[in-house]
């Protein structure tokens, strides 16, 4: 396929249409050979560094990155969340290869360790984490690319590799109490101030979407006996959760000491929960009060790492003390959705993605990039003290989660299955928008919101039929079957 292929997406905002075109642009340059010397199809998704850590950058314009990459490693965390939005590349882009690579480097005891050195192939750890777990999320991605792409096969080949890998997680880190006390330094959030965590509510509250996820794609495999089984382990993990993790007072999950003591940061590992669905819909409105609360979470730029009442709130972000990462945006926003709060979901996209665009295009003329992290009160990227090379520049291992997957999920609102021939589209209010030429398996589909002399309508072309769901407004909501060729329909007369 060429290079060119990618899925159009329209909005009213050009801005937004452009930022999400040169990510595409830019991607290539981070498609690295195991040569480490240009960026190949065969490749891996990963950040180029030197030896010294300093990031290693082609011009956007060049084909090739030069030869000076020698730190480059496969991250677990980065490999996980970028799948999201590769899946949207029309192939040009395989969402599993770096998944692959971490299945392939599974050991007899089913370790798989959260980043492994491109060039040695070695597992990366470090004191803090000598086995090296990451947030164990494979089951989660390899969901989301299973109702990308309807590759049942795949599910079958990579279940005994994720059975495995979860039995050396229980095996390691399980308590007796039913928690898991894994690393701090497994959530990746390097400097958050959470002294004395023993069992903290990120790596629990992930425990807790891998089982879920287990179960669904035992259900794809139509295996009752695993479904049953990581349901169950769901069921009971989540009743811990609440009961220990969860505070009234507060409205919030908090991370816990040895003695299962609450401590009293409240961080961004608190909304992992959402994701997971372990508060109910009473205690989940309570948690989602504070992504509006300018006290704790609700700052100008959603969603600080970090509430703003703390006193070790930094607001130029100083890494985790409040600095905005958009994978951890995008897990919360993925998080709302469960519990159907699609407003305040495509809202806070748009917000993050004005922010984003504005650190690309500094209202002062400077230069500007895409980021690893950004400030919470102001625009522009995080600032750490001491650290030049922080935050990552050109970071596109997760800021393509805000300019792709959030584009074209929240703020377009387009919901796919393919498995099922299902798209879901949900607008909260009539604009010019939608998406042209995107790849679902061997169907490219088109849809798109216009309006006519006749009033509002939707604009259709598909090679094969699929079934289209559309929600307007939250007053209304029809499912149609969508024959091949082109089609159109009035929203009027729906």
């Amino acid at each position: 396929m060429n290079k060119r292929d990618f899925p159009k997406i329209h909005f009213y905002d050009q801005d937004f249409v452009d930022i999400y075109d040169k990510t595409w642009a830019w991607l290539s340059s981070f498609w690295i050979d195991t040569k480490l010397k240009e960026n190949a199809n065969d490749g891996y998704f990963v950040y180029p560094q030197d030896k010294n850590g300093e990031p290693v950058l082609s011009n956007p314009t060049d084909a090739q990155i030069t030869q000076k990459i020698e730190n480059a490693t496969v991250d677990q965390f980065e490999s996980i969340f970028s799948s999201f939005f590769l899946v949207y590349s029309n192939r040009n882009f395989p969402a599993n290869q770096n998944l692959d690579y971490f299945y392939n480097k599974q050991e007899a005891n089913g370790a798989i360790r959260w980043k492994y050195d491109l060039k040695t192939g070695d597992a990366v750890t470090t004191p803090e984490n000598p086995e090296g777990i990451g947030l164990p999320l494979f089951a989660w991605a390899e969901f989301n690319l299973y109702h990308k792409s309807a590759n049942k096969r795949r599910i079958k080949d990579i279940m005994p590799i994720l059975q495995k890998y979860m039995d050396w997680v229980d095996q390691t880190y399980k308590q007796p109490n039913g928690l898991y006390s894994a690393p701090v330094s497994a959530g990746t959030m390097f400097n958050s101030p959470r002294k004395d965590c023993y069992y903290s509510v990120d790596f629990n509250a992930s425990v807790a979407i891998n089982c879920a996820h287990m179960s669904a794609l035992g259900d794809i495999l139509n295996d009752k006996d695993l479904s049953f089984q990581y349901k169950r382990a769901y069921f009971s993990l989540k009743t811990r959760i609440n009961s220990l993790m969860w505070d009234a007072e507060s409205k919030f999950y908090y991370d816990l000491d040895k003695d299962e003591q609450k401590l009293s940061e409240k961080t961004i590992a608190g909304f992992w929960p959402l994701l997971a669905e372990i508060p109910n819909a009473d205690k989940a409105d309570l948690l989602i009060e504070h992504l509006s609360n300018p006290q704790t979470f609700g700052t100008d730029h959603p969603f600080p790492t970090l509430s703003a009442e703390s006193p070790n709130f930094n607001e130029n972000g100083n890494g985790f003390c409040g600095s905005v990462y958009p994978a951890f945006n995008f897990m919360i926003i993925k998080g709302l959705e469960k519990y159907q709060r699609y407003d305040l979901a495509r809202e806070c996209a748009i917000r993050h993605l004005y922010f984003v665009l504005e650190a690309l295009q500094p209202a002062d003329g400077k230069k500007g990039d895409m980021y690893e992290a950004y400030k919470p009160c102001k625009e522009g990227y995080a600032l750490m003290d001491g650290n030049s090379n922080y935050p990552r520049v050109h970071y596109l291992q997760t800021v393509g989660l805000s300019t792709i997957a959030l584009m074209i999920e929240n703020v377009i609102g387009l919901s796919i299955s393919l498995p099922r021939k299902t798209v879901d589209w949900i607008i909260p209010n009539l604009e010019i928008m939608g998406i042209e030429k995107l790849s679902l398996k061997r169907n490219l589909i088109t849809i798109l919101s216009n309006k006519s002399v006749r009033g509002w309508e939707i604009q259709m072309e598909s090679e094969k039929l699929y079934y289209f769901t559309i929600n307007i407004l939250d007053q209304k909501k029809k499912t149609l079957p969508i024959p091949s060729g082109k089609c159109s329909m009035l929203i009027d007369k729906l």
